[in-house]
């Protein structure tokens, strides 16, 4: 191919990524399977990849669409020979002559145990035991016996002529890979501030499950301590989420969707997208001067079509070091930029017919917000709601909910 021809490939390969981008937004807005999609967002950031080959993407998040409640094990084992994750961890590159540590490292350090659970040496041998892993141009997954090292191997204390199957089985078989999983899940779905003891017992049961991702989920649903006020409203929304949680409470059309794209650079995470190998570090991450100001009035962008301009998000890795002149771009695209929506108020105007006037601030505010609705201060917050009619109360005090510190948490 000429050097033209590629530049073609690749443009249009990014234009699929953003398509599929938004339709897995889409998915999550509408689904009537949330839990699913929501632990495939989760799995997403852990198995965090970059590939510009639309195809080679699209199969990893349906591995991952498909796995999310279903069994880790098998989901690691697809993941391992997808292409997209193949070429992100160069082991196109792993062959017996001239092992690379690449993969076998981030499988450990970052897909099952952990940093600090294994050694230098166990990596070397997994690396050894993962060469011949390739993968053919449409994506489908070869091995190479002539690139296989057929060596004895030693990884973890235990030793035979591992291959890449092996090692993973080595892997799910250590319980630190089940306190890992869990301890990232918890700060995911419960708090950022981990109870090792409840963490410990979690991961007991995942364990013994065989890593049953939907048993372990329910382990956490339907624990009593999952709904204490210590862990409601305590993590503060991804941008994913913040951007999928206004479209569920403002069900709308939007005229040009790849704004949400924009959106996404503006707020810091892209889907396909992660910053690095380990994923989006999430938390207070997500919150600096900027960006809280812009995502408390982004519900009030959305629904009223007010214009914005603000920086989008720095990200050099992504952009191949021509970070300042992609920024200059994008920056002009942004600035005075108008989201063009149509609301569809008479759903939320149906779900609420059979409230009380009196009642509807704080029935809205239970709906919206993860915090205790008690402490509201309502002579405050009707200071900003128009009571002229039902239907602009109703309104007016919907967005005006979503625009507060409240709404920022989940």
């Amino acid at each position: 191919l000429t050097q033209e021809q590629r530049q073609q490939l690749q443009k249009k390969s990014r234009e699929e990524i953003r398509n599929i981008n938004l339709e897995w937004l889409d998915e999550m807005v509408n689904s009537e399977q949330q839990l699913r999609e929501k632990m495939a967002f989760f799995w997403h950031g852990h198995f965090a990849c970059r590939n510009l080959n639309a195809l080679y993407q699209q199969d990893l998040i349906n591995i991952i669409r498909r796995n999310a409640l279903g069994n880790f094990g098998t989901m690691l084992k697809e993941v391992s020979r997808s292409a997209a994750m193949l070429a992100f961890l160069n082991n196109q590159q792993n062959r017996k002559q001239k092992p690379n540590e690449n993969f076998a490292r981030e499988v450990m350090e970052l897909f099952t145990m952990g940093r600090g659970n294994y050694t230098e040496k166990d990596i070397k041998e997994a690396a050894r035991a993962f060469t011949g892993w390739q993968f053919k141009l449409n994506g489908e997954f070869v091995f190479r016996p002539q690139l296989h090292d057929e060596g004895v191997k030693t990884v973890l204390g235990k030793t035979g002529n591992f291959d890449g199957d092996d090692v993973l089985d080595i892997l799910l078989k250590q319980k630190q890979t089940a306190v890992y999983l869990t301890r990232k899940l918890y700060r995911f779905f419960v708090n950022e501030e981990v109870d090792e003891q409840k963490v410990n017992q979690l991961a007991d049961g995942f364990y013994n499950s065989n890593y049953d991702i939907s048993k372990f989920m329910r382990n956490i649903f339907t624990a009593d301590w999952f709904y204490e006020e210590k862990n409601i409203g305590t993590k503060i929304k991804s941008p994913i989420e913040l951007m999928a949680g206004i479209r569920r409470s403002l069900p709308m059309e939007i005229a040009m969707p790849e704004a949400q794209l924009y959106l996404q650079k503006v707020l810091g995470q892209i889907l396909f997208y992660p910053p690095n190998v380990a994923g989006w570090p999430g938390g207070k991450n997500w919150i600096d001067s900027s960006s809280l100001m812009f995502r408390m009035r982004l519900p009030q962008i959305v629904a009223m079509k007010e214009s914005f301009s603000i920086k989008a998000k720095a990200d050099d890795d992504q952009d191949m070091g021509r970070m300042e002149e992609k920024m200059q771009q994008q920056n002009r695209r942004i600035a005075g930029r108008i989201i063009e929506t149509t609301i569809r108020w008479e759903l939320p105007y149906h779900q609420l017919q059979k409230t009380a006037r009196e009642s509807l601030l704080t029935t809205m505010a239970s709906v919206l917000w993860q915090t205790d609705v008690s402490k509201m201060n309502k002579v405050l917050v009707e200071k900003f709601i128009d009571a002229g009619s039902r239907e602009r109360y109703i309104q007016t005090g919907i967005i005006h909910l979503m625009c507060t510190p409240e709404y920022q948490l989940c």
